[in-house]
């Protein structure tokens, strides 16, 4: 596939995520801008992912943990040092560090295995409308850029590599409360090279997408007057099956749970046809600042 004819903010991290390797353990990655403060979490998850997987081979990833400890600089790149903690006979397990101004910024652990046949079943789709005719969350939210505070109109002008189709309005249109519940469709902005690294990647990357935000949902916060730190402090995710991120999937979420200035979301990943691909856990700090205190 060439690079030039994807759309460019999808080719931009599809180069993002080929790092450049230093030593046998140890590679290095670029950092982009997407309009938010610091570095976005899934590219740090994206390339700390494909770092463990350079160093295992004829293995796949069925899960990682991931603990975020600092906010990353996006004008500087990020150095990844990856531990082989275990060759085992069926799995591998690889700890990396990503370090940037000389401090970690994220500690990831990740396990591969070798594919092999087991007991199958998993949770059902909910009933959701697919995605033709839902509004493009990149339509959306250019329609909001003129009703929301500037730090937010930075990032909601930001062009991502995925096309978003939510199934409902997001909470800074409709602000009051509402079940803990969501989805949204997804998929890459233009074809994907037939690399399963790649999709599981870029899937890693994806995953940070409106998961913390669930934690909100309840509760009736108004984004455009009142200002809130939302920040991940950890992400979970596990590989059931493969899939094709230029194909569309189905992100659900939900929230059990938020207490002690932390939200806790889940989430799952269907195929088209109802196939659970990949599910993901994250709890982050989830703050509603008062400007007069």
């Amino acid at each position: 596939m060439n690079a030039t004819k994807m759309h460019s903010s999808l080719s931009e991290v599809i180069g993002l995520l080929t790092l450049e390797q230093l030593e046998d353990n140890l590679f290095r990655g670029e950092s982009r801008d997407i309009g938010s403060p610091q570095v976005f979490g899934g590219q740090i998850l994206g390339q700390a992912l494909s770092a463990a997987h350079r160093t295992v081979e004829d293995r796949i990833p069925h899960s990682l943990h991931a603990y975020f400890l600092r906010p990353g600089d996006f004008n500087r790149p990020v150095v990844y040092q990856v531990e082989r903690s275990r060759d085992g006979g069926s799995y591998s397990n690889r700890r990396v560090v990503a370090i940037q101004h000389g401090r970690p910024i994220l500690n990831l652990a990740a396990s591969f295995k070798t594919p092999e046949q087991g007991l199958e079943h998993q949770a059902e789709m909910p009933e959701v409308p697919g995605p033709e005719g839902l509004t493009s969350l990149v339509d959306i939210n250019r329609s909001m850029l003129d009703k929301v505070p500037e730090k937010m109109r930075r990032f909601l002008a930001h062009k991502p590599p995925f096309e978003f189709r939510p199934v409902e309005a997001p909470k800074f249109i409709e602000p009051g409360p509402r079940e803990p519940i969501k989805n949204i469709w997804m998929r890459a902005c233009g074809p994907v090279p037939d690399d399963p690294e790649l999709h599981r990647n870029l899937l890693a990357y994806v995953s940070d997408y409106e998961l913390l935000g669930t934690a909100t949902l309840p509760h009736a916060i108004d984004f455009s007057t009142k200002p809130l730190l939302m920040a991940s402090l950890d992400h979970a995710m596990w590989f059931h099956r493969d899939a094709r991120v230029d194909q569309w999937l189905l992100y659900t979420f939900d929230s059990p749970v938020s207490t002690g200035g932390r939200g806790f979301s889940r989430g799952q990943v269907f195929t088209r046809d109802g196939v659970l691909v990949a599910s993901t856990a994250q709890e982050g700090v989830i703050r509603v600042w008062d400007p007069g205190a």
